[in-house]
């Protein structure tokens, strides 16, 4: 776990970790505001139950935001893998193919003539725009799909990871925020604490498995075509 990928993960991680537990802090009143008038003498009060509720709402922003980030990476990751080793297209699983295809019809001709030396090669990079990837709809069945594109495995640890099955949760109340479907507070007041916690925990621990699953991947050049006989 010492790559790039896995850092950049690593801080966002902690980032969020620590986040909800100020959630936790904040619920059971270990923190409160303190607040200085003219006089400079410091009062205590308690932080109003509907701005706990607005905080609460926030957790699945910075969730969203770390499932959407680190699953672009690592999808960015495999296309960097392909370029630094100068894989070309002939030599890639029919799967990788086909997203590379789907790729480059979304793309300017004109604009990715003048990046294209060697065609069997350029192509992959010159199809790639990480810009495109996921916006907002991105949950477990989602990096299945993925999972099947690319031909990574998706497998986790059910018991840990509850496969996933959280994200769903966390997409549609982000969703719900970033359109103005819901108010901040009525998102926040149906989860307690430890529920976004335990809600926290199990996306982490899916992400940090999912990409586990990339790295083997990548390691075992599984983006290959085993059954092609061009090297690579």
């Amino acid at each position: 776990m010492t790559s790039t990928l896995f850092e950049d993960f690593q801080k966002r991680s902690k980032e969020v970790s620590r986040y909800f537990v100020f959630l936790k802090n904040l619920e059971q009143g270990t923190i409160k505001l303190s607040m200085g008038g003219r006089s400079q003498t410091l009062r205590t009060r308690q932080i109003d139950s509907e701005l706990i509720k607005t905080l609460k709402a926030s957790g699945f922003l910075l969730l969203y935001n770390l499932v959407e980030a680190t699953m672009r990476n690592a999808i960015e990751a495999i296309f960097d893998e392909l370029q630094s080793q100068g894989i070309s297209y002939d030599s890639i699983r029919p799967e990788l193919k086909k997203v590379v295809l789907k790729n480059l019809k979304k793309r300017n001709p004109d604009r990715i003539f003048s990046s294209i030396t060697s065609i069997s090669v350029d192509i992959i990079a010159a199809s790639f725009d990480k810009q495109e990837l996921f916006s907002g709809n991105l949950d477990s069945k989602q990096i299945r799909k993925t999972a099947t594109e690319y031909g990574f495995t998706d497998l986790t640890d059910h018991a840990k990871t509850g496969r996933g099955s959280d994200l769903l949760t966390v997409k549609t109340n982000r969703n719900d925020l970033a359109h103005g479907f819901k108010t901040f507070e009525e998102v926040g007041k149906d989860k307690t604490a430890d529920e976004l916690l335990d809600i926290k925990n199990k996306t982490v621990r899916y992400l940090r498995q999912i990409l586990n699953n990339i790295e083997q991947y990548l390691d075992n050049k599984d983006y290959l075509d085993s059954t092609a006989k061009v090297s690579p």
